[in-house]
């Protein structure tokens, strides 16, 4: 079993390869992992994540409340975001946050990363949201970020940046490296004349694929009445499903499935 001082030391690694490539500037971003369920380590406010070391890390509680911290170090304000992801999403046990600049740059646009163009994006992420904007460091953007946690694995954060969860700190960190990854290539596409998206047939196939691997976490395969039932998914359909989506997620009795669907289908068809 892998220690607290190991999980530091990790988070430590990760919170430097976000920072090597760019990811956060200065003292931004932040990382914590899930000890139990009442215990979780976090990185603290006020330093560049490219330059910690293990006695950085701050111990908190489920409230987000100081359990152990060194002298001259104390817990992210942005802590209050990474607890409602772990309070919602029993099955996450690491967060990251960061200001990648391509899928930052989405955010700050208002353009979700809903696109089908490549398969990797659409079978390990499926589509990423925009959660709307909220004041850092009060409970807007847990708030905000609440009514997608239970649809996707990551989350464009209006004007801010981006966050990613999955049941490892490891996992988490890739989630933001594809998130990243998907928006540079659908930037660079958009300057070529616009991107050439997978067909409808060709995302089903993915989705498939998905389902076969068993993959964790949340994603449209899995969720999307439309494509529980055989019809078209909600992804990149151009609102051309006119809401059946939304009415499919009613029939479920579920009142907040048919809202994210609703807010998807709009932002894809902006």
């Amino acid at each position: 079993m892998v220690n607290e001082y190991q999980i530091k030391k990790q988070i430590c690694e990760i919170g430097k390869r976000i920072y090597d490539r760019g990811m956060v500037a200065s003292n931004d971003g932040n990382i914590s992992v899930k000890l139990n369920d009442n215990e979780f380590l976090c990185t603290p406010t006020g330093v560049s994540k490219g330059f910690m070391t293990p006695e950085y890390i701050c111990k908190v509680d489920r409230n987000g409340n100081v359990i152990q911290a060194n002298a001259g170090f104390k817990p992210s304000s942005e802590i209050k975001m990474h607890m409602r992801v772990y309070k919602e999403r029993p099955d996450v046990n690491a967060v990251v946050h960061a200001h990648p600049m391509y899928a930052t740059g989405f955010a700050i646009a208002g353009i979700p990363l809903t696109q089908p163009i490549m398969p990797e994006a659409v079978i390990a992420l499926g589509c990423v949201p925009i959660a709307e904007y909220g004041t850092p460091s009060t409970e807007e953007i847990p708030d905000a970020v609440s009514k997608y946690l239970q649809y996707f694995d990551a989350v464009l954060l209006e004007n801010h940046g981006a966050l990613s969860y999955s049941d490892s700190l490891l996992n988490a960190y890739h989630k933001m490296e594809s998130v990243e990854f998907y928006a540079k290539l659908l930037y660079i596409s958009k300057q070529l004349g616009g991107p050439k998206e997978l067909s409808e047939a060709q995302v089903q196939r993915l989705y498939e694929i998905r389902r076969k691997f068993g993959m964790k976490g949340k994603h449209p395969a899995d969720l999307c009445p439309n494509a529980q039932s055989g019809k078209p998914s909600c992804h990149g359909c151009g609102n051309n499903c006119k809401g059946d989506c939304a009415n499919s997620a009613k029939s479920d009795n579920s009142d907040l499935v048919s809202e994210i669907t609703r807010r998807v289908i709009e932002q894809i068809g902006k």
